[in-house]
């Protein structure tokens, strides 16, 4: 905690010389420290390897990824509403903080091949936040026969500014590991480099924030870590944005159905027929 408070401190500092304004260190604090730390603590407790659907069933495979420092059990609404649904979850827990995105997509990659067998099943793909760009990064240079569609939760598909903001302060690196600081908005930042996708891919990402502070260094609309338009990426096949924020999108409700929506049909499913 106190390597938090340190960090937080000079956060303040850093802030006040970027944006010519200061914020009091009591609202910086609290926010940093809630956006930071509730949604890991929300999701604690998941141990990191890959855990099948505890119903097997003869569907199609789809396996999903949870966002930076967080686990395998943020996804478990979903992986038990896609249960329901006749397919075979793999629902992922990697260490997110720990390597950078290129050795991440490789640990991925060693989980699928060891519990996605049925090379006659499809293997569709439900990620959230930093899940996204390591799939990404794995069908760029490990491209899959039987790839069915894939769903991405709020991606940092363009990169964020919070981490252009935040990388360049002491410790971020250290707490927040490799792959975050992998993830802003320049040119060879990991996301921008990985190029338009090229497999059937819905977008969902949300328009709300209880963040200010993060929302005051994010152009236009976001999520309080991930503008709308940054989520998107060229090649995807359909986009929604939905009245949710970065932390708790892959828990509600529309999203999931949506997300299944889309693993069915190939888009979203929308109220009237002039809004496809």
């Amino acid at each position: 905690m106190l390597l938090f408070l340190y960090l937080f401190s000079n956060i303040r500092q850093k802030l006040s010389l970027v944006t010519g304004k200061q914020f009091r260190i009591t609202r910086g604090i609290t926010w940093l420290t809630f956006s930071a730390l509730v949604p890991m603590f929300f999701c604690a407790g998941t141990p990191v390897h890959a855990s099948g659907s505890s119903i097997l069933r003869d569907g199609d495979y789809v396996v999903l990824l949870h966002g930076l420092g967080r686990t395998s059990r943020c996804m478990q609404p979903l992986a038990e509403a896609l249960d329901a649904e006749g397919y075979r979850v793999v629902n992922v827990g990697y260490p997110s903080r720990k390597y950078p995105i290129e050795k991440l997509a490789e640990i991925v990659g060693q989980e699928i091949e060891r519990e996605c067998t049925d090379k006659n099943s499809n293997i569709h793909f439900v990620t959230h936040s930093l899940g996204g760009i390591v799939v990404r990064r794995l069908l760029g240079t490990s491209p899959m026969e039987n790839l069915g569609r894939v769903v991405m939760l709020s991606p940092p598909n363009q990169g964020s500014e919070v981490v252009d903001v935040l990388r360049k302060l002491p410790f971020f690196s250290l707490i927040m590991g490799p792959a975050c600081v992998q993830l802003g908005t320049d040119p060879g930042s990991v996301p921008r480099s990985l190029g338009p996708v090229q497999f059937d891919l819905g977008v969902i990402t949300g328009n709300k924030s209880f963040n200010p502070l993060f929302s005051h260094f994010i152009p236009g609309v976001d999520d309080g870590e991930v503008s709308v338009e940054r989520a998107r990426v060229d090649g995807m096949k359909d986009f929604l944005v939905v009245p949710r924020t970065h932390a708790f999108i892959m828990r509600a409700d529309e999203v999931i159905k949506q997300s299944i929506y889309f693993l069915r049909k190939g888009h979203f499913e929308r109220k009237t027929e002039t809004e496809h």
